[in-house]
Formats: C-alpha cells, sequence, structure tokens
C-alpha cells in the first residue's frame, strides 16, 4: 500500500483554527498524516484527540534551524504559518530536501529568488494562498477571465480588503475595529509609499498623507467603509497580465472614521518604528504624547485640549474622542521598556484592541472592473462579506485557511502543472478553490454589473 502524504503545518496560531479543521477533515479521504509543530502544542490537544491515527502536534522553536531541518526532512509537502520574516528559512530547507512548500504569505524577493531551482528540482512553492493575498487573485482573475471571454476590454481595477467587525461586537469602541491578524503589521500598515495608476498617470501617495486620502466604499448588506491605497499597486498588472491598464488601485478597508484618527497617531509620532525611545517601563503615556509636542504642558493644562490644538482639531472632534478611548493622555505606565512608539503603541492595542470569545470578525472584499464592450462603457462589482462564528473560529481564519487548505488538497493529488515559485492566478488552481469555497462553506463573491454612462469614449 502506499504511503501516507505527509503534511507538515509549522504554526498555530490566530490564523491556523480553520486550516487545521480542513486539514483533518479530509485527511482520512486524501490519505494523509498531518503534524503540526507549534510554541506551544498544549492547545491543540483537544483538536487533534479525536483523529490521533492522522495527526500528531509537536513543539517547535522558529528560530530553531536544526529542528526546522529534521520536520521538513520527515514532511512530503510544508505548510507554513509562520510570520513571512521566515519564510526564506523554510523555502531554503524545503529545497534542501526536495518539499513541496504552501503558504499564504506574499512572495518575498528571498523566497522569488529561488524559483528556477526549485522549478528544477520538481517542486511547487505555492504561496499567496489565503485572503490577501490569495482569494484576491482568485476573483479577480475569474472575473477577468469572464470580461475578457465576452469580449472585454478593460480600463480599470480597483480592490479593496479588510479584517474588521461585526457591528454586534463592535461595543462602545469607537474604532470599531480589534486585531484579527498580526498586530505588528496593523501598526505598521502603510509605511511604504503608496502607488497606483490613475487614467494613465503614476500617483503617489506618502506615508505621512497615506489615512489622510480615503475613498468611501459601499459594499451590498454590509454598508460603507473607507479605503486607503495599499502599498505598490502597480506590482499586480503582470500577474494579472493587465500591463497596459491605465487605472488600477489596491487598498484596504475600514469602517468610516478609523483612517482620520489613525491619521492623527501618525502626524503625533506614535506609529514610528525607526526610533527607540530608550525610556524605562514606568514611563507613563502623557509624557510619551507630551514629549511629542512643541510646548511642554503646564500643570493646569489638559494634555488632550494640547494635542488637539496642535493637531488642528476640535477637541470634542470624532479623531480626538477616538485617541481619549486608548488612552494615550492617562498617566498610565507604557508598559515596555526600549521600545520604539510603535510597539508601545501595539503593546496599548493589543490591549485595548483583544478580540473577545464572543466576539465575531468581518472579513470584507470588493473588486471593481471598469471594461468596454461593444462600444459601450461597463463596472462589474464583485463583493464577498464573510462573518466569524467567536474569537477562534474567526472569518479570518476561514478565509486564510481554507484557501490554503484547498491549495495544498490540489497540490497533494499531483494536480498541479506549474512547478517553482507559483501564486493561484492560473485556473487550474482558482477554479476547483472557488467552487469549493462557495459549495462547501457559502463564501461566494456577488456580482453586479452596470451600464456606465453612454458611449465608450
Amino acid at each position: 500500500m502506499t504511503p501516507p502524504t505527509r503534511l507538515l503545518l509549522l504554526g498555530a496560531g490566530r490564523s491556523a483554527s480553520a486550516l487545521i479543521h480542513y486539514l483533518l477533515r479530509h485527511a482520512p479521504a486524501e490519505r494523509w498524516f498531518l503534524t503540526v509543530a507549534d510554541a506551544a502544542p498544549a492547545h491543540l490537544a483537544p483538536v487533534l484527540a479525536a483523529h490521533s491515527q492522522y495527526a500528531r502536534a509537536v513543539p517547535f522553536d522558529a528560530q530553531d534551524e536544526a529542528r526546522l531541518d529534521a520536520l521538513v526532512a520527515e514532511a512530503d509537502i510544508v505548510l507554513s504559518m509562520l510570520p513571512a520574516t521566515l519564510h526564506p528559512v523554510v523555502a531554503r530547507a524545503c529545497l534542501r530536501h526536495r518539499r513541496h512548500l504552501a503558504t499564504a504569505s506574499y512572495v518575498s524577493a528571498e523566497v522569488q529568488a529561488l524559483h528556477e531551482e526549485a522549478a528544477a528540482a520538481g517542486l511547487v512553492f505555492l504561496m499567496e494562498c489565503g485572503l490577501d493575498p490569495g482569494l484576491d487573485h482568485m476573483s479577480a482573475m475569474r472575473a477577468i477571465a469572464h470580461i475578457r471571454a465576452r469580449g472585454g476590454q478593460l480600463t480599470g481595477f480597483t480592490s479593496y480588503c479588510g479584517g474588521l467587525l461585526d457591528p454586534a461586537s463592535e461595543g462602545d469602541n469607537p474604532w470599531r475595529y480589534k486585531f484579527t491578524w498580526n498586530p505588528r503589521n496593523v501598526v505598521l500598515a502603510g509605511q511604504s509609499t503608496a502607488k497606483y495608476l490613475e487614467d494613465g498617470h503614476l500617483r503617489i501617495i506618502p506615508y505621512q498623507q497615506l489615512f489622510a486620502r480615503t475613498e468611501e466604499i459601499y459594499i451590498p448588506g454590509q454598508g460603507h467603509f473607507e479605503g486607503y491605497a495599499n502599498r505598490d499597486s502597480l506590482n499586480y498588472r503582470a500577474p494579472y497580465g493587465l500591463d497596459d491598464l491605465p487605472s488600477i488601485l489596491r487598498g484596504t478597508l475600514r469602517r468610516p472614521g478609523y483612517c482620520a484618527a489613525w491619521h492623527a497617531l501618525v502626524r503625533l509620532g506614535l506609529t514610528d518604528d525607526s526610533v527607540n525611545l530608550g525610556n524605562s517601563a514606568a514611563l507613563t503615556w502623557y509624557e510619551v504624547v507630551a514629549g511629542y509636542l512643541p510646548r511642554w504642558p503646564e500643570p493646569n493644562w489638559s494634555l488632550s485640549a494640547l494635542t488637539a490644538k496642535y493637531l488642528g482639531l476640535a477637541h470634542n472632534s470624532p479623531e480626538m474622542q477616538r485617541l481619549v478611548w486608548l488612552g494615550i493622555f492617562e498617566r498610565k505606565p507604557v508598559g515596555r521598556a526600549n521600545a520604539t512608539p510603535a510597539q508601545l503603541l501595539e503593546h496599548l492595542l493589543a490591549e485595548k484592541w483583544q478580540l473577545q470569545p464572543h466576539d465575531r470578525d468581518l472579513i470584507v472584499m470588493q473588486h471593481r472592473f471598469d471594461y468596454e464592450r461593444a462600444g459601450r462603457a461597463y463596472r462589474l462589482t464583485s463583493s464577498l462579506a464573510v462573518l466569524g462564528d467567536d474569537a477562534t473560529h474567526t472569518g479570518m481564519a476561514k478565509t486564510v485557511g481554507l484557501p490554503l487548505g484547498m491549495a495544498v488538497r490540489r497540490l497533494a493529488r499531483g494536480e498541479l502543472a506549474s512547478r517553482g515559485v507559483v501564486i493561484p492566478t492560473a485556473p487550474e488552481l482558482y477554479e476547483p478553490i472557488l467552487q469549493e469555497l462557495a459549495a462547501d462553506h457559502a463564501i461566494v463573491f456577488q456580482e453586479e454589473e452596470t451600464p456606465v454612462g453612454g458611449l465608450a469614449a
């Protein structure tokens, strides 16, 4: 009898729950044996108890390269949910032992550099198979193929995605936001300049202005959001076959009011990750904020009022209300020594924006495709909304983990023709994954096509 396919999952953090359940569900029929390697595997015992024939959990320190090497050697396919910065190390271990790799993270330059060697070895390094990146690629490529099959010529593409909260879980949180993925990535979001194309013209937004330039987005059934540009949108032209497209923008969604308040934090300097304050853990938030103002508050002055004046905001403005709610004007110790302002802010937000056990998150994504067909202009809008069940079985975990698990299922079956570093922009991947998501998990993009104006220009 053919031995089982050995799957190794590295990391079982907040986004791995749906992936683990998917792999366990299909392990008997697919003849898989799953090893989950995590820094603290004890929390996996209740999940794996009924699947001991098909799965085990082992301790794993992500910094222990010898342990990583030994685990990879014992696997056939490696799935990594580790931080993206560790993927080059994992990829090189996979290359040494001739093992396939699958992740939900962006392709880094270090991993891309391994493409030729991996392809020559007959390996697949399957990257960007989560939510964003992942489902964004799959759903966009399917829509683009559909438009082109009907004779349409694309003129513009806009795509937004956000991990937010079910309104019922927002409570009195005026930011209407909590962490559903890596807090550090949220705090450092947008710190590289955003670039996109608008009517053939390059548009550039420096970090200092990024959260001040937003677009209102409406998603049917979910209401209004605001979107800000994300990184370098031009990078998506080649993978999507849109090299000549005059307009392309990718961005992130937040609830209305979030971006203006975050812009205030940026202006204050509290998202800066480049300077170590060298402070003691006993330093208070009052002292940190006051230190960034041009004049130290007198004893009878209100720090929040002085901050509002410095930012050019009304003292009772929505932005200031959000900052007050965070507690940054209080004489409360920051709780961390030798940290950057961004690290202090992350530490504070980890407490303020923590998902409670029964909170439900909300994943929203929307693509807009502008195109011309038979002399007329049209817009196709494709929208997705996925609600989590609780703080463990989140919408984020579903939309990151399920596509990755489904991609690995196709890889293990030998259904992928491509080799080397691969992202899910080909029909052999996105068609079956989108079909399975819709049929088995009710994760479906709702599409609406409308004429735009009169005849195309």
